[in-house]
């Protein structure tokens, strides 16, 4: 600053002023510090300047799986947001592992991040631990975690799947085959009790024989949805729990010379951009993305900005559910003729069709 100073022919205290937009700088002047600036290659030291100010401008956000569009399109909204507001975003993916959250974590509050925006990875405990010291804003997104008292952006994850469990029941399925996420997740705690709930109401049989487990992962649901298709008295329907599940149990179906949905319905949590260019068009339930990004990136803003005993907030907001091709009736003569679905309006969803 001293040398742009002097080159500019003006006051440290001006330079300060306008490298930190802190004090209205004159056109004439602006025009001679940028020239200066330009001259002799000066870059301001973000390090100095964020222990002089205390304040590094940056918010961290640990996301479980990058691979996944669910949280490549929440990542972005939340950028968009912090970024009009003069914030950097410092991204790092767990993997769904909690040993790598806890590294990533521990680097972030090392650079001093101003606020942490996570979608745990399971293991609530540690993350409990490593969190305990933190003296800075933290907001949940998609999960919850027990232990932490902090504000969170989480969807109804019972009641969405238990509308998609609902609306299959509406068809004449009762075999209703579950890719269950992990139950290290509340999502995959949340998503599993609305299937449960859905049958429950509608009176029908809980089986473990139709729960197998996908870990929110392709390949472990291709061989979840294997097993389920592959026995005597299989599903008439599949639900996955996730987006990237889906994509295994479509591939299992093809793979056991099986068509959805002439032979199999199949229904999943999480609406991606290719879901209705699928063959067939996937029913699926949406989540609010731009919602939950824009809700978790102006808690963190209003904490960074009013920090006080004000409780946590906890913002849950609804899916929809995209009812597209992918699911049919079951034939008549596996049906009672009291379950039966004539194509008629259904009291829980009044449109069959998107």
């Amino acid at each position: 600053m001293l040398d742009v100073a002097a080159t500019a022919g003006v006051s440290v205290a001006t330079v300060s002023a306008f490298v930190n937009g802190t004090v209205p700088v004159s056109a004439e002047l602006r025009g001679r510090i940028e020239q200066a600036i330009r001259s002799i290659g000066y870059k301001r030291n973000a390090i100095a300047r964020s222990l002089k100010m205390g304040t590094t401008k940056t918010i961290g956000l640990v996301i479980a799986d990058i691979t996944n569009p669910f949280f490549t399109d929440v990542t972005s909204v939340i950028q968009d947001v912090l970024h009009r507001s003069g914030y950097a975003v410092m991204l790092c993916c767990t993997d769904e592992d909690p040993a790598v959250q806890d590294e990533q974590i521990s680097l972030l509050l090392d650079r001093m991040v101003d606020g942490l925006i996570i979608a745990p990875a399971g293991d609530d405990h540690a993350l409990e631990r490593m969190l305990s010291g933190a003296d800075i804003p933290i907001v949940l997104i998609d999960r919850i975690c027990g232990g932490i008292n902090a504000d969170a952006v989480v969807l109804d994850n019972q009641r969405a799947v238990q509308d998609a469990i609902n609306y299959l029941i509406s068809l004449g399925h009762r075999r209703i085959g579950y890719i269950s996420g992990s139950l290290d997740t509340s999502t995959g705690i949340g998503r599993l009790a609305g299937y449960k709930a859905a049958l429950e109401s509608a009176g029908i049989p809980i089986s473990d024989d139709l729960i197998r487990f996908g870990n929110f992962r392709e390949r472990d649901a291709y061989n979840a949805a294997i097993q389920l298709l592959v026995q005597s008295d299989r599903p008439s329907a599949l639900f996955s729990a996730n987006n990237l599940m889906v994509i295994g149990v479509m591939k299992a179906i093809r793979d056991t010379g099986l068509r959805c949905p002439d032979d199999i319905s199949v229904s999943s949590f999480d609406d991606f951009p290719w879901a209705d260019v699928f063959q067939p068009n996937l029913t699926t339930i949406a989540q609010p993305v731009q919602t939950i990004g824009e809700q978790a990136a102006r808690l963190i803003l209003g904490r960074i900005a009013h920090r006080g005993d004000q409780p946590p907030q906890r913002i849950v907001l609804s899916g929809r559910l995209m009812i597209r091709d992918s699911c049919r009736p079951v034939s008549d003569s596996l049906l009672d003729p009291e379950s039966a679905w004539n194509g008629a309006p259904h009291p829980w969803f009044p449109h069959a069709k998107e």
